[in-house]
């Protein structure tokens, strides 16, 4: 089915500022989408148009109960000058699983798709082409009803705004240090863990605050019940190399279900490479660098793609792993990953979705 997207160009563009000189998603394009809930009419009123401030109440229901969802993938640029996405369909499936925890109303994923398309096309020109840059895709609902009433929202916004990025981190695929945090919780199973909503980052906010001042690049989280099987690692999923298998935290409610996480499972199965998805400890991860069964460990994300880390510190030991390099691995990951967003290595999964031009 084919949708009309009313399209409102802007007749003040936005300053092309030097992206490799800003902080992630601090560049914005032209142009945002935007759909309107209210009930009992439902979504409607679909639009894109320049991109620009909201007005709120503030009694919206976003400001006091946390109410809002979003999303992050990517479009890239080719050398032969396609516009690919990757896998959008898993963001937009996964969109709709966190409206559904949140109590937020079913979007039309078809319609979904159509608009990151459409938006994306309308700021085609905003898309760079250097290794390592993209344009970063936020959807997002937040919920609009000026009410202070502890209920679901009756009136809700969804909208998608671009952002040119470059690197994530400024390490770039170099290895991080991470701080294996002890006091601090994200989430626990039966929350909102699985859900990509805004509370969960804010709850890890002060953590990596510590983590930071303290000479880390992130914290490693560990459950919120044994305090010690190991969850996510910022946040990102996390993958460990022990001798010849890779290993996963298993999707237990209070880990997201990542889409590069699902991606990394389904690339290192296509190499035969032997991975499990069940739950891991850090006692586990002590032993094995002791061992020597410790070769590798990376976080996986949209924004980073494949982080690696060099090393961990748990209880005062620093556990250095792979000797501090980025492993084979890790590499290999990373390239097959970039390689099919961007258009020139094989994609035997079908994962990039390429726009119509025309």
């Amino acid at each position: 089915m084919t949708y009309t997207i009313p399209v409102e160009l802007t007749t003040n563009p936005r300053p092309r500022l030097d992206y490799h000189k800003q902080a992630f998603g601090t560049v914005f394009t032209d142009h945002m989408f935007i759909l309107d809930y209210d009930a009992p009419q439902g979504w409607h009123d679909a639009r894109i148009v320049p991109y620009q401030t909201i007005e709120l109440d503030p009694a919206a229901k976003v400001f006091h109960y946390g109410q809002t969802v979003f999303e992050g993938l990517k479009a890239y640029l080719t050398d032969d000058e396609r516009i690919l996405m990757f896998r959008p369909n898993k963001n937009i499936e996964r969109l709709n699983l966190s409206n559904h925890r949140l109590s937020i109303p079913a979007l039309d994923e078809e319609l979904v798709l159509e608009a990151l398309k459409k938006l994306v096309l309308v700021d085609r020109d905003w898309i760079p082409s250097e290794p390592g840059t993209s344009l970063y895709i936020r959807p997002f609902v937040i919920a609009t009803e000026p009410v202070l009433g502890v209920a679901p929202s009756l009136q809700y916004k969804f909208m998608i705004i671009l952002s040119v990025v470059g690197s994530y981190y400024e390490e770039g695929i170099n290895p991080v240090s991470i701080y294996v945090e002890p006091k601090y919780v994200r989430a626990v199973t039966g929350g909102v863990g699985n859900a990509k909503t805004a509370g969960n980052y804010a709850a890890g906010l002060k953590a990596q605050d510590e983590a930071s001042a303290k000479g880390y690049s992130q914290v490693l989280w560990l459950d919120g019940v044994h305090r010690k099987y190991i969850e996510e690692v910022g946040s990102m999923n996390v993958f460990f190399k022990l001798g010849d298998t890779v290993v996963t935290p298993a999707l237990n409610g209070s880990i997201l279900d990542g889409v590069t996480r699902n991606s990394v499972i389904q690339l290192l199965q296509h190499w035969n490479i032997p991975v499990e998805e069940r739950a891991l400890s850090i006692d586990e991860i002590v032993e094995a660098h002791r061992s020597g069964l410790l070769a590798e460990a990376f976080g996986t994300g949209t924004a980073a793609v494949i982080s690696p880390m060099g090393s961990l510190e748990w209880q005062d030991e620093k556990l250095v792993i792979g000797g501090g390099v980025t492993g084979e691995l890790s590499k290999r990951v990373y390239d097959a990953i970039t390689g099919i967003q961007r258009g020139i290595a094989e994609d035997p999964f079908g994962w990039a979705v390429e726009l119509d031009l025309k």
